[in-house]
């Protein structure tokens, strides 16, 4: 049985080069029945005496805020002849990029009817050339990019139209396990489908270790390829998440799908809609979860909270005061239970942010005020650079002795692995290009056909890695 993995759930038909393309559904019987909560007649009062419960009433106010996207873009096609300079020359191939046009469809939620702005995923429109939006009442629309954010995979678009319908914005925080939502998208291209569960669970995360800011809800509502972006919607009527990913070993939905919190991704939105993008802050401290294990070690009699297990030095919290062995139990007023919690508030902050800090220090809690400060870089995943450092993940140094980028975790068996990469490596230059950032490495290992000479620390030591 294939394993179970996690999957954006955008449907990409590909096609000949400028050749439209229809995604086709395929039933299979070869596919888990999806696991999946009906919701009971006793929640839903009838409209009218003599007419039975439904969903009708509330969707009929959601559907027409729900939007299909379309997006058309040019890829390269890897080809290994075409790639062959003799091979090139024998069939008077043209020494030229060969290109084709890929199509893939998602959907979307108009979340500002005046303005016309509209939020999805960041992977629906990515690498877009092109984006149209059709609506519920079967009007298309060009849309134009806003802003983009990868890290927690949201985008804004915006279209110029009249008599849009908005969905109203709920409140994610007050959502419980056992709520019932509804999805709706346009899975396999299938518009207009709803289908409605149960919160599953709160706080998910995926094994993406792409450096991704996660914190997702988890429903059985079926979500299929295509559903990216769509609704999902409480039985009020109002969107509490953005739809993004599923778990599967088929490609279709068994009843686990995720979606993003509408309040992280307002935060977002409203950064994207002013900036383009957002600029995430950092206070500068290394961390991990405060287990009871830990916490009794520590001679601590909590249980939850983030432990610092390093500050930076020249940090934010350095300046502020903060130091190894600290727990922090509340951010902001909010309750920190563990690492995540706390790096998600953080790094929804814009640089020159206040963040004020609960925290537990040899038995007392103190109170610590920390002005955030400019990121100086993220993960990023080997996958979005060349595939030959696919399965790797890197992020900025950990050893403030040592400039560089430093390799934080390698997939066994990946091209990464093959090539020599190990968790830890340090890499100081590429291709003769001094690396002092994840934006240096972007730049200069960015090419994913030239062949990548990488300069390492490796524990005491230094190695050449030429990746051909």
């Amino acid at each position: 049985m294939p394993r179970p993995s996690f999957l954006k759930t955008t449907a990409i038909a590909a096609g000949a080069a400028l050749a439209a393309t229809t995604a086709t559904l395929v039933l299979t019987t070869s596919s888990p029945t999806p696991v999946q909560a009906d919701i009971p007649a006793p929640m839903l009062a009838p409209s009218a005496p003599g007419q039975v419960p439904s969903l009708a009433p509330m969707l009929k106010n959601v559907l027409p805020a729900v939007v299909n996207i379309a997006v058309s873009s040019k890829v390269q096609i890897q080809n290994p002849l075409l790639n062959d300079p003799f091979f090139r020359r024998f069939f008077n191939i043209p020494d030229q990029p060969q290109e084709r046009e890929e199509q893939a469809i998602g959907s979307g939620v108009i979340v500002d009817a005046t303005k016309g702005y509209i939020l999805t995923n960041n992977h629906v429109v990515a690498q877009a050339d092109k984006v149209v939006v059709r609506l519920n009442d079967d009007r298309q629309f060009d849309a134009k990019i806003i802003g983009t954010d990868p890290q927690t995979d949201l985008a804004v678009l915006q279209i110029k139209a009249d008599k849009l319908t908005a969905l109203p914005l709920g409140d994610s925080d007050k959502l419980q396990v056992g709520d019932f939502v509804v999805a709706i998208g346009s899975p396999f291209n299938l518009r207009q489908t709803v289908t409605s569960g149960i919160v599953s669970g709160l706080g998910r995360t995926t094994d993406m270790d792409d450096g991704s800011y996660q914190d997702f809800i988890q429903t059985d509502a079926s979500i299929n390829p295509g559903n990216s972006g769509g609704a999902l919607v409480d039985l009020r009527g109002e969107l509490v998440g953005i739809n993004s990913q599923i778990l599967s070993s088929s490609g279709g939905s068994i009843g686990i799908g995720f979606a993003i919190p509408i309040n992280l991704a307002k935060s977002v939105m409203s950064q994207l809609i002013a900036y383009g993008k957002v600029e995430r802050g950092r206070i500068g401290i290394v961390g991990q979860d405060l287990t009871p294990e830990l916490a009794k070690a520590l001679g601590l009699k909590i249980e939850h909270g983030a432990l610092v297990s390093r500050v930076l030095p020249g940090s934010p919290a350095a300046h502020a005061g903060l130091k190894a062995e600290d727990v922090i139990v509340e951010a902001n007023g909010k309750p920190i239970n563990d690492m995540l919690e706390l790096r998600n508030l953080v790094g929804l902050l814009r640089v020159g942010d206040k963040v004020d800090l609960k925290v537990l220090r040899d038995g007392a809690t103190r109170q610590f005020t920390v002005v955030v400060g400019k990121n100086v870089g993220e993960k990023t995943s080997g996958t979005a650079l060349s595939a030959k450092l696919q399965g790797a993940t890197f992020g900025p140094s950990q050893d403030s002795d040592t400039k560089g980028v430093q390799v934080l975790s390698v997939e066994p068996g990946s091209p990464a692995a093959e090539a020599g990469l190990r968790p830890g490596d340090i890499i100081l230059s590429v291709n003769h290009h001094s690396i002092n950032s994840v934006d240096d490495l972007r730049k200069y290992a960015g090419d994913k056909e030239a062949q990548l000479l990488l300069y390492l620390r490796r524990g005491d030591g230094a190695l050449f890695l030429l990746l051909q």
